[in-house]
């Protein structure tokens, strides 16, 4: 079968793809999706004077709004309906999966099967809808305390902001699920995607344009070339990256015939927490920043002032506290998506087992030994991805759209598209296959 496989997936071409009907529908759909996305970052929110509110932006656009305007496609930038974007949805997730592992009755939901993920998956909804109003309500707030941003500043204004703001989350998030539904690939990473590669051209011109003007040598700008080329092959490299462990089935026994065991591997990524440690990472590190953006910091003591310049974008104790987050995040965040327990006990179930390893306890001992270090790997690996551009970013003044963050989250969707695409061609294949020997079968029996 595996080889059977390679051999489909070796033979995947452009005549494959032209009769893959349903493949070509579902690629239309994503890209329709996207391109209604697209048009909702361009809508504003009323209530707002546009020009106050980009001088505003400006003075802030190094903090936390920074990376939220990249998340969002640019839409905080034009505080359009889609500002929030879709990181409430994305919060919920991670709160509620968290909640999943300490929560004895979630726990259970989660055993339930489908079912239960329905029961969660509406958890989660319910949730974003808070986190939504509460951001929602404190960016009104916040635009308020502007100079000349609101136009008519009341609770009118700050009802209207948050239906406007919580309203386009909610549609986002619906536009995601209906995208992994009935689309190609899975929706909320591709709504990210597209939001920080419609922010790549401008970004790219941006760098150009100061090479042209002289404020950036031609050597440094081909230097930066070749950098974001070999991360970008790294974070190829290592996204791949498995560690497969060898499961064995016993001997079975049907009628007078035995029959021989199979075998199977376990497969474990090498970075299973994916692009989530240098987001969350990054959000706690300039969140300091931002709000004391928005405050008198004259009327700071002179020891928060000070920390708040240590702790400056591209300063040596961000980079420091940025590395130790990411690793930090990378075991939390993998020890919440996987219990080696709960997998020791379906290979149990299925009469499984780790060749040397008694099946149960010592299983899940020896699976969390392994992804204990393989995870190590995975830090030191997001580690460098994320610290090497962040360099040059503080060193020569590169746009944040060339970050480690954003080039990992757009060659991670970019991996985990294209398998979906090729799963669905060696699919449509394997159905050409078996129709064709269907009818071959037909033809003989007549």
């Amino acid at each position: 079968m595996a080889s059977a496989a390679e051999q489909l997936a070796s033979n995947l071409n452009f005549a494959a793809f032209a009769k893959a009907e349903d493949l070509k529908k579902r690629i239309w759909f994503t890209l329709g999706a996207l391109l209604v996305y697209r048009l909702g970052t361009y809508i504003p929110m009323p209530g707002i004077n546009p020009e106050a509110f980009a001088q505003a932006f400006q003075q802030q656009s190094g903090g936390v709004l920074g990376m939220f305007n990249m998340f969002a496609g640019g839409a905080v930038e034009r505080m359009a309906i889609f500002a929030l974007g879709i990181m409430p949805y994305i919060s919920a997730s991670i709160i509620m999966q968290l909640m999943t592992s300490v929560v004895p009755s979630l726990e259970q939901l989660k055993k339930e099967g489908e079912q239960g993920r329905k029961v969660i998956n509406q958890y989660t909804r319910y949730g974003t809808v808070l986190l939504a109003t509460v951001q929602a309500y404190g960016i009104a707030v916040g635009l308020e305390g502007g100079a000349n941003i609101v136009t008519d500043p009341g609770w009118f204004f700050r009802l209207s902001a948050v239906i406007t703001l919580v309203g386009g989350t909610m549609f986002l998030m619906w536009l995601g699920e209906q995208i992994t539904a009935r689309g190609i690939g899975n929706g909320i990473s591709l709504i990210i995607f597209s939001g920080i590669v419609a922010g790549l051209p401008s970004a790219i011109g941006g760098t150009l344009e100061l090479g042209r003007t002289g404020a950036m040598s031609t050597g440094l700008i081909l230097a930066i070339i070749v950098l974001a080329i070999v991360v970008i092959g790294v974070i190829v490299f290592f996204e791949r990256a498995q560690r497969r462990l060898l499961i064995q089935y016993p001997k079975r026994q049907v009628g007078n015939r035995m029959f021989q065991g199979d075998t199977s591997h376990l497969p474990l990524k090498l970075n299973t927490a994916g692009v989530i440690p240098p987001i969350f990472a990054s959000s706690l590190l300039l969140l300091p920043a931002t709000v004391a953006g928005f405050s008198d910091t004259t009327q700071l003591p002179a020891w928060a002032g000070s920390l708040l310049a240590t702790l400056g974008h591209g300063q040596p104790l961000y980079m420091v506290l940025y590395a130790a987050l990411i690793a930090f995040f990378a075991f939390f965040y993998t020890a919440i998506v996987f219990n080696p327990k709960d997998t020791a006990d379906q290979l149990k179930k299925h009469s499984g087992f780790i060749p040397g390893y008694r099946p149960g306890e010592r299983t899940a001992e020896y699976i969390d030994y392994v992804l204990t270090r393989i995870t190590v790997v995975g830090a030191i690996y997001l580690v460098l991805v994320c610290l090497l551009p962040e360099f040059l970013i503080s060193a020569t003044g590169v746009p944040f759209y060339l970050g480690g963050t954003s080039l990992l989250i757009v060659v991670s969707v970019t991996l985990d598209t294209v398998a979906q695409v090729q799963g669905h061609l060696i699919a449509h294949q394997y159905e050409g296959l078996i129709k064709k020997s269907k009818l071959r079968g037909g033809k003989r029996g007549r």
